[in-house]
């Protein structure tokens, strides 16, 4: 099998990966799944034998690259797939001037598989979408 992980302009698949995840798997209201922000966004698409599979938006503010929207669909979970996203996103980020360090929202039971990742959680848990999560930070 082969897994290609590369940035990508097909919203319409990202969307509807999205959907799957949070809206349908995680009952992330459609009103706050699809925020508005993805047009000025960059995007990751994962294909696993030309079949889309997950991926990922990164919002750049200041020097800061924020990772969001990771998702991996339920069947090719523990794959390596979620970890090649982030590994991709902080390649993408290491490319964009002035960026030094990226953040992500981690959902709780998240915290291990993005600090094997070189996250350090930062702060208080809170609520994003009825979902406690952690905001977790690494330098590039």
């Amino acid at each position: 099998m082969t897994l290609e992980v590369a940035p990508s302009d097909d919203l319409a698949t990202c969307h509807a990966l999205r959907r799957i995840v949070f809206i349908k798997e995680q009952s992330v209201p459609e009103a706050e799944e699809l925020d508005g922000r993805d047009a000025g966004a960059l995007h990751l698409l994962a294909r696993l034998d030309e079949v889309p599979v997950g991926c990922a938006r990164i919002l750049i503010d200041g020097e800061t690259g924020k990772i969001g929207r990771v998702c991996v669909l339920a069947e090719y979970r523990g794959q390596g797939i979620g970890a090649a996203l982030i590994q991709a996103a902080l390649d993408l980020l290491r490319d964009q001037p002035g960026v030094t360090r990226a953040k992500l929202g981690a959902q709780l039971h998240a915290l291990e598989f993005y600090e094997r990742l070189g996250f350090v959680a930062e702060g208080p848990d809170y609520l994003d979408a009825g979902i406690a999560h952690r905001y977790m930070v690494r330098r590039l």
